[in-house]
């Protein structure tokens, strides 16, 4: 799991959602937006309609805070991570690894 001090509050989520910079996938859309700090911070936006339980919400939190302990040395912006509507997430291996696989490919070819 990610510290907290790399994580971003609300507040600071809508104001990369306003200002920052898309890039898109498959699965998820990226929003880049510089900040003064010398790390970067991290969100995430999972919506209701994406995942049948809040459980199921919870459980791609970690995975994508897991993975962000990589880049955050790498990285100096403020990035939030949103999975559209369209996009049912699940809690199964091959859904996990799909998300996982596209976070990858974001975080090596775009930024």
């Amino acid at each position: 799991m990610l510290a907290k001090h790399y994580r971003l509050k609300e507040r600071e989520v809508k104001k990369v959602l306003r200002k920052g910079k898309p890039f898109f996938s498959y699965t998820l859309v990226l929003q880049r937006f510089p900040n003064r700090l010398s790390r970067g911070r991290f969100a995430i936006v999972i919506g209701a309609k994406s995942v049948p339980n809040n459980v199921t919400r919870n459980y791609y939190r970690r995975i994508f805070y897991t993975q962000m302990q990589r880049y955050s040395d790498k990285i100096s912006s403020d990035i939030v991570c949103v999975i559209p509507k369209k996009v049912r997430l699940e809690k199964t291996f091959d859904s996990e690894q799909k998300f996982i696989r596209d976070l990858r490919y974001i975080f090596t070819t775009k930024l």
